[in-house]
């Protein structure tokens, strides 16, 4: 099992947990074709996190005595949660104040191949 994180994205949980539910179960590069011709901005960080994992299952150090084939690895796992928030204030009518919430996601995605799920 091969990973890799993106934490405290500045993006919110809920405009890119569609798109991992989209790759969850693809292969890896089926998983960035489709990621790519998707206009969201959080399929770019996606891809980015795909990208990293896969580097990751190319790292010998990872590997420990073992050739991983590459095109062979499915997403596992692809999770997003909901990271903290930055709390801001908008002034309001008649000196009331809303509270603006700028949401950040963790993205956590798992490569693995078949024999492993």
């Amino acid at each position: 099992m091969f990973q890799a994180t993106h934490r405290f994205a500045r993006i919110s949980a809920r405009k890119v947990r569609p798109l991992a539910d989209m790759i969850r179960g693809k292969y890896a590069d089926e998983a960035l074709d489709l990621l790519q011709y998707q206009p969201q901005r959080g399929a770019r960080l996606l891809e980015k996190v795909i990208r990293s994992a896969l580097g990751n299952a190319q790292d010998s150090d990872q590997t420990r005595d073992r050739t991983v084939d590459v095109e062979g690895l499915l997403v596992a796992e692809a999770r997003i949660d909901n990271g903290p928030m930055f709390k801001r204030v908008r002034p309001r009518a008649r000196g009331m104040a809303f509270m603006i919430k700028r949401r950040m996601a963790h993205i956590h995605i798992k490569l693995a191949t078949i024999d492993e799920i």
